[in-house]
């Protein structure tokens, strides 16, 4: 079955980094696109960044732009989410996800790992 993982989250002070990981299984990782969400409380789960099979990186909010990376590995079945520079704003769950045609188009998704940037 197709299973996500997500780790690499905490506790960090503005203007610090996180690295995320999603490791994947229970499917073709190389030939699908993979994406972070994040949600905030009280706000609507939002589109962070996706990575597809051949690399090309979409960075979705302009705030995080210049301060995000998302690369995979496809050795490894894992993406990753590097996070710089860190605002009180980033705070959320962030989760990975895949959206795959098994019989029809579903979105898989972690369980979710919490970010926190405060002082």
């Amino acid at each position: 079955q197709v299973q996500l993982g997500e780790s690499g989250g905490g506790l960090v002070q503005p203007g610090g980094s996180l690295r995320l990981s999603c490791a994947a299984s229970g499917f073709t990782f190389n030939s699908a696109v993979m994406r972070w969400y994040r949600q905030a409380p009280g706000k609507e789960r939002e589109l962070v960044a996706s990575i597809s099979s051949a690399g090309v990186t979409t960075y979705a909010p302009d705030s995080v732009k210049g301060r995000f990376t998302i690369s995979r590995d496809n050795a490894k079945n894992t993406v990753y989410l590097q996070m710089n520079n860190l605002k009180p704003e980033d705070t959320a769950v962030y989760y990975c996800n895949v959206p795959l045609m098994i019989g029809s188009i579903r979105n898989y998704w972690g369980q979710g790992t919490q970010v926190t940037v405060s002082s």
